[in-house]
């Protein structure tokens, strides 16, 4: 008997565990169902708005009145491949990509604002 003993308990060998049921198939169908609510949750709502935004870039017109995403309004004064022109003030425009234009609003809404 080693003095230590005394101070810490001796580490004894338990029996195995016995291999849980199922295997592979088991874990697989946990994934599945997990898969499809995270699909329909999370990935189906985004694909539907990317698909919305795309559609509301394809309409913008020369004279629509937007809303960029960092809140800059003004009217469509040229569109680009790429890039939209935005008067935002008599004389003043400003150059933005088109992925930045976050909403398209109702013709008269800056004037009456």
């Amino acid at each position: 008997m080693n003095p230590l003993d005394f101070l810490i308990a001796p580490a004894h060998a338990q029996a195995a565990a016995a291999p849980a049921a199922g295997g592979m198939f088991g874990s697989l169908f946990m994934f599945i169902p997990l898969f499809l609510i995270m699909y329909f949750l999370m990935i189906r709502p985004q694909m539907k708005r990317q698909k919305e935004h795309r559609a509301m870039l394809e309409k913008l017109a020369k004279g629509d009145e937007v809303i960029t995403n960092g809140g800059i309004a003004g009217t469509v004064s040229n569109i680009g491949e790429s890039f939209i022109t935005v008067e935002v003030a008599d004389g003043v425009q400003l150059r933005v990509q088109k992925g930045a234009i976050a909403n398209v609003l109702p013709r008269g809404t800056l004037k009456s604002a």
